[in-house]
């Protein structure tokens, strides 16, 4: 008589593990994303002027736009096993190379950026077409052309440099973010948890750098009461960011919103909220660590009107952005978040007139007062 107790499907054994929390690998893999923070501040803390934002701008683009697609790879294929998580290393070393190149993108160093650019798109593709899904390669080999073709652009304006090479990098950024719209994003499969929890800890590691930045801005300098006020106030400040996205139950409204989207539209959800709007929303924590930077140096004196407003016109930006996130997902804050993004702008004569610690102090409290007017608001709502 035959055994009741069949063995397992040949096509289990082959499917691939069901991501649950983000691996220690991924963890890893991020800390290459401090460093890519690191030297994308540096560029604004060295150049603040219209061109040195246009360079983080575009560099931010395009490295974003890969660091995301190894999010949703790590979303579809687990690095399990020896082969996968070498290719991953791969892939992180050649994300390093790229990192140590920022500073000099647009200076002579745009060539060594596009190859290593380049290996990132290809050990990107090659990872991907190792998940079980046959839909989500199917996907991923109608995205990689363009890809690939964005790198080989930012090959070839390193290579000829000129005023040529804004415009290649520009035609690069708009080609990787249009490519949604060419390509289509159907056949992805997005599992909720992990692709919330994964996109939340970059945002971590982001505000993470801004905290390091006023380290490094009262490297030297004597600890007295100034540096103490202002110190406390930028980590206020970076507190304040994080609970922007944090403090409530954002990411688990998130995760719901993205379970109970129909599997078709998962993708395009995913990539308007954690891809589109988290561009600028790392921007912007990533311009508040260059002021935040600046303003530990100086933490008594006026600030400059560029600095000032800098500091001001970013945070704005990461509330708009924070914003949009939550309205892509439906979530509702209210006009709270909006409402402080115009406010934010009228602290930047405290920082022009009087100083860099004035500045911080009004940003921190109409921070504080829009998250205290959004609990009351929760509160309200659940109440009701």
């Amino acid at each position: 008589m035959e055994s009741e107790v069949s063995s397992p499907a040949p096509l289990a054994e082959a499917a691939d593990p069901e991501p649950g929390r983000v691996s220690t690998l991924e963890l890893f893999f991020d800390l290459v994303f401090v460093f890519t923070i690191t030297q994308l501040t540096t560029v604004l803390v060295t150049d603040p002027t219209p061109r040195g934002v246009l360079q983080v701008a575009l560099m931010l683009g395009v490295i974003w736009w890969m660091y995301g697609g190894y999010a949703w790879l790590t979303n579809a294929v687990a690095p399990d096993g020896t082969g996968r998580r070498l290719l991953l290393l791969g892939g992180m070393a050649a994300f390093l190379l790229l990192a140590l190149v920022i500073p000099r993108a647009f200076a002579g160093g745009g060539a060594a950026f596009g190859l290593a650019y380049l290996v990132v798109v290809g050990v990107h593709a090659a990872l991907f077409t190792r998940t079980s899904s046959e839909s989500a390669v199917r996907a991923i080999l109608r995205i990689a052309p363009f890809n690939i073709a964005s790198a080989l652009l930012i090959l070839a304006a390193g290579v000829g440099g000129g005023l040529l090479e804004y415009g290649l990098w520009a035609l690069a950024f708009a080609l990787e973010w249009v490519t949604p719209s060419v390509a289509r994003t159907e056949g992805f499969e997005i599992r909720a948890a992990h692709f919330v929890e994964r996109h939340g800890l970059v945002v971590i590691v982001a505000i993470g750098e801004s905290v390091v930045a006023i380290g490094i801005g009262a490297a030297g300098l004597p600890i007295d009461a100034g540096l103490v006020v202002v110190a406390v106030l930028g980590l206020a400040l970076n507190a304040c960011l994080w609970w922007t996205v944090f403090g409530g139950d954002d990411d688990v409204r998130a995760e719901r919103a993205l379970e109970d989207a129909p599997l078709a539209r998962r993708p395009t959800l995913a990539l308007h909220a954690f891809g589109y709007w988290h561009l600028p929303l790392l921007f912007g924590i990533i311009a508040i660590a260059a002021g935040l930077k600046k303003a530990t140096g100086l933490p008594s004196g006026p600030l400059e009107a560029a600095a000032a407003i800098q500091l001001a016109a970013c945070v704005a930006v990461f509330l708009i952005a924070a914003a949009l996130v939550c309205r892509t997902l439906g979530i509702s804050h209210g006009p709270w978040r909006g409402l402080a993004a115009v406010l934010v702008l009228f602290t930047t004569p405290l920082g022009v007139w009087l100083s860099a610690t004035a500045q911080l102090a009004g940003l921190v409290a109409l921070l504080v007062a829009m998250l205290i007017a959004e609990s009351v608001r929760a509160t309200t709502n659940h109440l009701a």
